[in-house]
């Protein structure tokens, strides 16, 4: 079963910017709809933003206008690009598709926001 690969997280001070990347193996990627989640310390796993087949993007409400979501579908990859990130943010970060159960949980990329 297919496992995403996430890179690009880190330390970041508040107010600071990164950028995660999601690798899909396979041919698949450009026939599913993905999102981004993330999990905190104590916390249920979220979504955070998703995009469709087509490019349409949606965000979280706790995330608009701060996080962007893009796919380059010729590189099997989904980007995240955070800005204005905030303490609250830390979390782990995963991809997987929307559909439920397509794709295995990867390792996810850590994400700390803190001075």
């Amino acid at each position: 079963q297919v496992q995403p690969v996430e890179s690009g997280g880190g330390l970041v001070q508040p107010g600071g910017s990164l950028r995660l990347s999601c690798v899909v193996p396979g041919n698949i990627f450009r026939g599913i709809s993905m999102g981004w989640y993330r999990q905190a310390p104590g916390k249920q796993r979220e979504l955070v933003a998703q995009i469709t087949v087509g490019g349409s993007a949606t965000n979280a409400d706790s995330v608009k206008g701060r996080f962007t979501i893009s796919r380059d579908n010729a590189k099997n990859t989904v980007y995240l690009q955070m800005n204005s990130l905030k303490p609250e943010d830390t979390a782990i970060y995963y991809c997987n598709a929307l559909a439920t159960g397509l794709f295995h949980w990867g390792q996810g990329t850590q994400v700390t926001v803190s001075s």
